[in-house]
């Protein structure tokens, strides 16, 4: 046999014997990957942002840079008047480009109440949004976070909500974009008031995105907003009631004990709850502590996420 020959019979039998054998290696790197992507919240980094240190421009490459993140969930305060400025989301998306960066989220504030039970304001906060889905687009965001505020009693403010959270995820589904509602306070602080809405509404690309830090639903002053809270919504059932709906978590952080672990939630618990529902997504760094320097907080999140996920398989 011609030595050509054998030599491509040997190189044909490597390549048979290595395809047959890569199925079980590629099957047992997934067994071993993370239910969950970490991503980081421009919230994070309120504090350097508003204090002009860095700009949102800056975001991206700090997240991959600094913290070796690769997915950025954008906040709109940082870039309000920005939305409709196709030089500078250019800009953004090219220095995400070139980095190696995904953009996932914007989370939209300050564009009205989508909740409110006048018609007229309503409908101004829902086409106010449009401008920040039609950036989302443009960035390659999969989603926008909004809110469900509204003036009123629980059951006008749900019905309201319903309907400008129905109105405007007719528009984000065009631009195959999710719509997803955290809790912030007011009613959408409380588990089942936030889940009702949704079901309300009933769209497949409207959910929740569920933060471990807002649960209060009555605060001592008898106001939604102000005052101290004395009676919070137990945050393990919210995420455990909201899971099924859910496109995203905010994992919330403010201080650490010695051990690296979060003081005011239990993160073991928390995430073997959204485990168990069979959550596979990202899953945003928040820090919003004092105590700690921002860098340092969001580096420690990250830790106590990959420490998590390690647990938990």
């Amino acid at each position: 046999m011609p030595t050509s020959r054998r030599r491509f019979l040997q190189d044909a039998t490597t390549l048979a014997a290595a395809l047959t054998v890569a199925p079980g290696l590629l099957a047992a790197e997934r067994a071993k990957a993370p239910f969950f992507e970490i991503s980081l919240a421009e919230w994070s980094l309120h504090k350097s942002l508003f204090a002009n240190k860095i700009s949102n421009l800056d975001f991206p490459v700090i997240a991959k840079k600094q913290f070796g993140i690769s997915v950025v969930e954008y906040v709109n305060q940082f870039f309000k008047d920005k939305a409709k400025d196709q030089q500078y989301l250019s800009e953004l998306r090219q220095r995400c480009l070139d980095n190696g960066v995904k953009n996932h989220l914007i989370m939209i504030d300050g564009e009205g109440d989508l909740g409110s039970t006048n018609q007229q304001e309503r409908t101004t906060a829902v086409e106010n949004h449009y401008k920040w889905v039609d950036a989302a687009k443009y960035l390659g965001c999969q989603t926008v976070r909004v809110n469900a505020f509204g003036k009123g009693s629980a059951t006008d403010v749900q019905q309201a909500a319903t309907d400008g959270l129905g109105k405007l995820s007719e528009y984000a589904q065009q631009a195959g974009l999710n719509v997803i509602v955290e809790n912030h306070g007011s009613y959408s602080s409380n588990g089942q008031w936030l889940l009702k809405t949704i079901q309300q509404v009933n769209k497949p690309n409207v959910g929740i995105l569920p933060d471990f830090g807002n649960f209060c639903i009555r605060r001592d002053t008898g106001e939604l907003y102000r005052g101290n809270c004395i009676e919070e919504y137990d945050k393990y059932q919210a995420v455990k009631e909201w899971m099924p709906v859910s496109k995203g978590i905010s994992a919330k952080t403010f201080d650490f004990d010695a051990k690296g672990n979060c003081v005011e939630t239990d993160y073991y618990k928390m995430f073997k709850i959204i485990k168990d529902s069979g959550f596979k997504g990202y899953v945003g760094i928040e820090y919003e502590g004092e105590k700690t320097p921002e860098a340092e907080g969001i580096t420690k999140t990250k830790q106590l996420l990959e420490k998590i996920a390690k647990s938990l398989g």
